[in-house]
């Protein structure tokens, strides 16, 4: 037999839960690190056994008569206490909710400018084009006389047939 059929044996034979076959037997008395082995099971074995059996004698103490009593004025006194983390606001819904909303709308807003959508521009000869126009172009419209202003708004092609809004 070789040595690692004898390992898977060796728990077995040393709490004696099965026999050694001659074979096993001539194995453990030919190989000196597989009887080493056993020999170690076998004391591990014995001081298990003798732990378990002084845990079987032991008896618990019994709690001092206050014990109860200063037990629940520690956890009150804990519970009373202001906790230092950070999320310990999370545990008011309100301020959960309104912590989620914040977030989507960030992350909506980061959303929106990272895929370049922007507000639809003004068709041109609008009026809000035109206040664009001017808007853009104020240096050049503000240096320039009265008479030449209104050959740039002739330039800029304003339609001439929009009334005043009532």
């Amino acid at each position: 037999m070789k040595c690692t059929e004898i390992r898977e044996l060796l728990p077995d034979l040393a709490a004696g839960l099965a026999s050694a076959a001659p074979e096993v037997d001539l194995h453990l008395r030919s190989c000196a690190g597989c009887a080493g082995t056993l020999a170690e099971f076998r004391r591990t074995l014995a001081e298990f056994r003798t732990t378990m059996a002084l845990l079987d004698e032991w008896q618990a103490p019994e709690p001092s008569p206050y014990f109860d009593t200063r037990l629940r004025a520690r956890l009150r006194e804990e519970a009373a206490k202001q906790s230092s983390r950070w999320f310990v606001w999370m545990r008011r819904p309100a301020m959960a909710v309104s912590l989620a909303v914040a977030m989507v709308a960030g992350v909506t807003l980061w959303m929106e400018r990272k895929t370049g959508v922007s507000p639809e521009a003004p068709s041109p000869g609008t009026a809000v084009s035109d206040l664009q126009t001017l808007d853009k172009n104020l240096d050049m419209f503000s240096d320039s006389d009265s008479s030449s202003a209104s050959d740039l708004l002739d330039d800029l092609q304003v339609q001439q047939d929009v009334n005043a809004n009532p």
